[in-house]
């Protein structure tokens, strides 16, 4: 288990992470989505090791993570911009990690180079942005970790290997209780891998929630009359977040369960009526939104 308590994290008189506080349980896999400068890949950083927090603290099966090599050995971090030296090659960088690493496994490195179209002697720094993923993900699994940091891992995948990827993943976190943390703005990616969704706005945590109840708790609706409603404020008895009207015509976005809203909808006489769950992305936007993080503040 992953413990995040009141951490923080500055860099001058910027606050990347503010006093966020998180639970991360064994055999899960958490998506970490927000705004551009939320905090994500600091956030995975700091899990790592690569930045000292400035207050608050993280433990990771019990033990602070600082200075810990036991620890470290059982996590594995790639960042957005994977770091290889000119001359590293997957099966160098193999000989390496067999000795940092205490739960190396041959096999696995083995099977992944199968899978993985890569040529192992060939220098990773002359391969394509999607290879050097691939090139990652191979020496990242081959350790064997406890804990997997992913920063923007599907960037530069194509659809082959985005979808071998998480059939990974979840082998891995079946059979080994593996805890992933993906951090991405490619929501539809994350929306049929993880359990959880952390969402972060200005270093801080705006959600934190399993994506089955998230999903139950918008609906997209859309609602027609037959003619031009009167009311200026027709919707003031119900939890809508958005509304965009073409004509007799709405769609709301509403925070709430279909038994809430419905029988209030109904009452308003309309021609048509139709609800649907929001996408993860939709479910972003909206959650944003009433972070004050939305299209109508951006664009006036």
């Amino acid at each position: 288990m992953i413990e995040i308590k009141n951490l923080t994290k500055t860099f001058d008189k910027l606050t990347a992470i503010d006093n966020l506080s998180l639970d991360i349980y064994d055999g899960s896999v958490l998506g970490l989505v927000g705004s551009n400068g939320s905090g994500k890949s600091t956030l995975l950083r700091t899990l790592a090791g690569v930045y000292t927090p400035d207050s608050g603290e993280i433990k990771i099966s019990g033990v602070n993570i600082l200075e810990n090599s036991f620890i470290k050995g059982e996590c594995f971090f790639i960042p957005d911009f994977p770091f290889f030296y000119n001359n590293s090659t997957i099966n160098n960088s193999a000989f390496l990690y067999r000795r940092i690493y205490p739960n190396w496994s041959e096999d696995e490195f083995k099977r992944l180079c199968q899978i993985f179209p890569i040529d192992p002697k060939a220098k990773i720094i002359n391969m394509s942005k999607g290879m050097q993923r691939q090139a990652s993900l191979i020496l990242a699994l081959s350790t064997c970790p406890k804990y997997l940091f992913l920063d923007e891992i599907f960037d530069g995948l194509d659809p082959v290997m985005r979808f071998a990827l998480k059939k990974i993943l979840i082998e891995n976190v079946s059979k080994r209780d593996m805890s992933v943390i993906i951090a991405s703005h490619n929501l539809r990616e994350l929306e049929d891998l993880c359990d959880c969704v952390c969402l972060l706005h200005l270093g801080k945590l705006v959600v934190q929630r399993d994506i089955d109840s998230l999903r139950t708790e918008y609906r997209k609706v859309q609602i027609a009359f037959s003619q031009p409603p009167l009311e200026n404020d027709l919707f003031k008895n119900i939890n809508v977040v958005n509304v965009w009207r073409n004509g007799n015509i709405f769609n709301l976005t509403i925070k709430g369960t279909e038994e809430d809203f419905m029988p209030k909808l109904n009452a308003l006489n309309p021609a048509y009526i139709s609800a649907m769950p929001l996408t993860l992305e939709e479910i972003f936007i909206s959650e944003m939104g009433e972070s004050g993080y939305d299209i109508g503040n951006i664009i006036q």
